[in-house]
C-alpha cells in the first residue's frame, strides 16, 4: 500500500504577497516579557513588525496575546519560568503542542526559537528557519548540526557563524531594539553603568574594577537569581560594591531606559564569545557609548571610536573609559537606528524567508510511502 502526502499550499514567493507565517516563541516567559528575556523581547518585537509589514502570523508561545499576531496559541497559561534550568519538560511539550498546532494551519514558513521544536522540522512539508540565539560551540551546536539541512539557520552576527562555519546557515540577521522607546540625552551623568546577567561571562567585577581605576562611580543592574549567579555575585562582584559601586537590582523596561540615558557609558567587558549583546544597541540607542572587550560580536555592534571604545585586555579599560567619554552621543544614535532598529531586523528576516521559498517553491512535495 502507498499512501501519498496531501499537497501543501502554494507557497507565496512575490515579493509584494504577505507570508503566512508560524512563530514558535520559547516556553518561559510571556511575549513581551516584562523583565528578563532576551529572546523573548526580540521574538514578540519580530511578530509586531512582521505583522505591520502585512503578513499573517501565528504565534505559538506561552502566557496571554500581548503581541499583534493574528493567531496566538498559548501552550502554557502561565509561563513556567520556575522551571528554567531545572526541567526540559516545558520545551518537550511546546514542541509537541507546536507541531500540533501548526499543522492545521496552511503556512508557507516555520520560524521555530525554542530548542526542542527543531526535532519536528523533518517531517514538515514547508521549510523551518531557526535563530540560533544562544552558543553553537558545545552541546548546543552538535544538535544542530545533527539536524543537518531540516532546518535553516540563521546567526544573530557574522560572529556567531564563523564558530561554527559547517552549520547550516541561510543568512544572518542582527537581533534589534525599538529604538524610539529608549530616551534619547546627550547630556549624562558622571556615573557609569553594567548591565547584564550575572556570570563571570559578562564580566561585571571587571567592570567595576575599570570604574574604580578610571576614578568613575559604576551602577550595576542585573539578573540574579539562578545558583550560578549568586555563586558568582558572592565571590567577585558583592566584596567589590562600596560607595563608588553600587547594585541597584534587576531593572525592568523602565529604569533600564532610565540608566541608559542617564549614564556616560557602558562597560561591558565580556569575557565569552556573545552572540550579539543587546545592551550594546540599547546603550547606543541612548546616546551612550560602549567601552568593551573584543570578543564576539562586540566589533559587528559597536564601531570603534565612534561609538566606542573596543580593547583586547581588560587592563586597558580604564584608559578606554576616558576616550569613550569624548565620543559624540549623536554618532550613538545614529548608528542605533541605521543597524539596530526593529524595522532593520524584520526587513532581513524577510529577505531570508523569501529565499527559502523562491529556492524551493513545490515546498517538500515528497510522498511518504509505507510497504503494507
Amino acid at each position: 500500500m502507498t499512501i501519498t502526502a496531501p499537497a501543501a499550499p502554494a507557497a507565496r514567493t512575490t515579493a509584494s504577497e504577505p507570508l503566512r507565517i508560524g512563530m514558535i516563541a520559547p516556553p518561559w516567559f510571556e511575549l513581551p516579557p516584562r523583565g528578563y528575556g532576551g529572546t523573548e523581547a526580540v521574538v514578540a518585537a519580530l511578530v509586531d513588525q512582521l505583522v505591520a509589514r502585512g503578513h499573517e502570523v501565528t504565534l505559538v508561545a506561552s502566557g496571554p496575546a500581548r503581541t499583534r499576531a493574528q493567531r496566538h496559541l498559548a501552550v502554557y497559561e502561565e509561563p513556567p519560568s520556575h522551571l528554567l534550568g531545572r526541567s526540559p519538560v516545558p520545551e518537550v511539550v511546546l514542541a509537541a503542542e507546536a507541531s500540533r498546532l501548526l499543522d492545521e494551519d496552511e503556512l508557507d514558513i516555520v520560524h521555530d526559537n525554542s530548542l526542542a521544536g527543531p526535532l519536528l522540522a523533518r517531517s514538515r512539508r514547508i521549510p523551518t528557519v531557526a535563530t540560533m540565539h544562544g552558543p553553537v560551540t558545545g552541546d548546543n551546536g552538535d544538535y544542530f548540526r545533527r539536524l543537518g539541512d531540516a532546518v535553516e539557520l540563521v546567526a544573530i552576527s557574522d560572529a556567531q557563524r564563523r564558530l561554527a562555519p559547517d552549520l547550516n546557515w541561510v543568512g544572518t540577521v542582527h537581533n534589534a531594539i525599538d529604538v524610539a522607546s529608549f530616551t534619547y540625552n546627550d547630556r549624562k551623568d558622571d556615573e557609569l553603568l553594567w548591565i547584564g546577567r550575572f556570570s563571570p561571562d559578562k564580566g561585571a567585577h571587571l567592570a567595576i574594577d575599570a570604574a574604580r581605576a578610571a576614578g568613575r562611580r559604576i551602577l550595576l543592574a542585573g539578573k540574579l537569581n539562578e545558583r550560578e549567579e549568586h555563586e558568582y555575585f558572592d565571590e567577585a562582584v558583592r566584596p567589590r560594591l562600596g560607595p563608588d559601586a553600587e547594585y541597584l537590582g534587576e531593572a525592568d523596561a523602565r529604569l533600564k531606559r532610565e540608566l541608559f540615558a542617564r549614564a556616560a557609558a557602558l562597560v561591558f567587558p565580556i569575557q565569552w564569545e556573545e552572540p550579539f549583546g543587546m545592551v550594546m544597541a540599547e546603550a547606543m540607542a541612548s546616546g551612550t557609548p560602549v567601552v568593551a572587550t573584543r570578543r564576539g560580536s562586540v566589533p559587528e555592534v559597536v564601531e570603534h571610536g565612534v561609538t566606542g571604545w573596543i580593547v583586547d585586555d581588560p587592563d586597558e579599560l580604564p584608559g578606554a573609559i576616558d576616550r569613550a567619554l569624548e565620543l559624540d552621543p549623536a554618532d550613538c544614535r545614529a548608528r542605533a537606528e541605521r543597524c539596530f532598529d526593529l524595522p532593520v531586523m524584520a526587513a532581513g528576516y524577510e529577505r531570508v524567508y523569501r529565499a527559502l521559498l523562491e529556492a524551493q517553491p513545490a515546498v517538500k512535495r515528497a510522498d511518504t510511502q509505507l510497504a503494507a
